[in-house]
This record gives C-alpha cells, structure tokens and sequence, in this order.
C-alpha cells in the first residue's frame, strides 16, 4: 500500500471515529435533556422513576445517561463480588456467560470443521448430510431448550448444548463452502507431488479455505453470545441473562439498561477479537 493510500485511509478513519464521537454526544445529550426537559416533567418524571422501582407508580421515564453512568461506574468498581445466590458482580455473571458461550463454541467448532471439510471435499458426503442440515438449521436454538434439560437435566449443560447447536451450522456451512471453492489446480499440484489425502487437506485446502472457515467462526460467536441471554434468561441461576431479568424483576431499569450496553460491549470485543485473527490468516497468505 503506498504512503498517499496508508495516510488515505487514516484521515478516513480519523474522520469517522469523530463523527462516531460527534453523534454519541448528541445522542445522549438529547436524551439527557428529553429527562429533564418541562414537557417531560423535570425532577418530577425522576421522582416519578423512583416510585416506580418501590411499586408506588406505573408510570415513569426512562433513566437518563448520567444515572446509567453512575451505575456503572458502582458496577465496574467492584465487579466481582459476592453476596450471595441473587447478589452477584457484573464480571462474575459475564464470567459465567463467557464459560457457558466459549464451550459451547469450542465444541461446535471441533465438530463443524472437520464435518465441513467432509462435505465439502466429497460430493457424496455432502448429498448425504445435506437433507439432515437443512432440517436442523432453521430450528430455534432455543426450542432444544426444553429437551436438553430433560435429557441432561442440569441447566449448565443445557445452556452449552444450546450454544453447541447454534454455533455449529455458520461454521460448518462455511467450512464446506470454503473447502469446495479451493481451486482444483491447487489440489492437482499436491497429487502431483503425492500428498497424501490428509497432507492435501492440512497444506493446500486449509489455509486456502481458512479466510471463509473463520467468516462462519465470526457468525458463529455473534449468534452464540445472542442465544446465551435468551438461554440463561429460561434456566436462571447465574449468567448476564439472568441478571438482566433478575434486575427486571426488581424493577431496577437503570441496572437492566447498564447489563444490556454490558451485552453489547462484550459481544462487540468478541467480534473484534475474530475479526483480527480473520485479517492476520489473510495477511499471513
């Protein structure tokens, strides 16, 4: 890339991460200033919040951005303690949600892969599997909920059954369809130095597929850290879902609007996380 393109594509993002500022800044000034604004009724619409959480009153505003910010700055500087089944840190419930998601996903992944190299390397494997996939695939994730607590019958496992399904079709479908696009002269050029089957599909087809193989991994994340909120908001006990519901049940929507930006703070570092290993395996070839 030359030196006119790198400075290009630097100002480009220097300019977009400004206006990313520029547009954040409005957005909760506006909303701050809807909260305190007269026709929402200023102080009163807060007092009206706070009845709200004692039971008092159905009717109240949305918190505003500074008591969010207040709450996590309560929330983060202590995330990690422990008073008791219902009373836990936000780090120790993002702890749970992060194992439940990372096993499920690691799992699917040792399944998918090679599973999807099957298919794709072999035509009969494919028209084999293929009826079973497109059956499978568009069932909810979680409508195996119920079904996996009966089987297993321990909420843990059930939640990283759960992520084992929906994982496990983005990445497989992709794999297959990384490894049947390698191009055949590749694939002649290993017969014709007499790779065998398996030095052909760690040498030739792996890394020319693995761009699109980690496409499926990146879908995949995404969907399992969507589904692991629903999950634990069904079975309960620990995870980022049940404390969103919990802080629900007690009326706490300051609490419930907190964990939801913690959702999506976590979900965006898990992207980016596969997203680079993407951008290194592309640069890498």
């Amino acid at each position: 890339m030359s030196r006119a393109a790198t400075e290009g594509k630097l100002s480009l993002n220097v300019r977009a991460t400004l206006l990313a500022i520029v547009l954040l800044v409005v957005g909760l000034g506006i909303w701050e200033g809807v909260n305190h604004s007269p026709l929402m009724g200023g102080n009163e619409a807060l007092s009206e919040y706070e009845q709200l959480l004692a039971g008092d009153d159905e009717r109240a505003s949305v918190p505003p951005p500074s008591e969010i910010a207040a709450r996590a700055w309560q929330e983060l500087s202590n995330p990690f303690y422990d008073a008791g089944p219902n009373d836990k840190g936000i780090g120790i419930q993002l702890g749970y949600s992060l194992y439940r998601v990372l096993s499920g996903y690691l799992l699917a992944a040792l399944v998918a892969i090679p599973i999807g190299f099957l298919i794709g390397m072999s035509p009969l494997a494919y028209k084999a599997l293929n009826p079973f996939i497109q059956v499978l695939r568009p069932i909810s994730p979680l409508a195996w909920m119920p079904l996996a607590l009966f089987i297993i019958r321990d909420s843990e496992a059930s939640a990283i059954f759960v992520i084992f399904i929906c994982s496990i079709w983005p990445m497989l479908l992709n794999t297959a369809f990384g490894v049947a696009g390698v191009r055949n002269d590749w694939v002649n050029v290993a017969r014709t130095h007499e790779l065998t089957s398996l030095q052909t599909a760690f040498k030739v087809i792996l890394p020319a597929a693995a761009p699109t193989i980690l496409t499926g991994m990146r879908i995949s994340i995404g969907i399992a850290w969507l589904v692991i909120v629903a999950a634990e908001m069904l079975v309960g006990g620990t995870g980022i879902g049940y404390y969103v519901w919990n802080e629900w049940n007690n009326l706490d929507l300051t609490s419930v609007i907190f964990s939801i930006l913690m959702i999506g703070v976590v979900g965006m570092l898990l992207d980016m996380s596969l997203a680079y290993i993407a951008r290194f395996v592309t640069y890498a070839e």
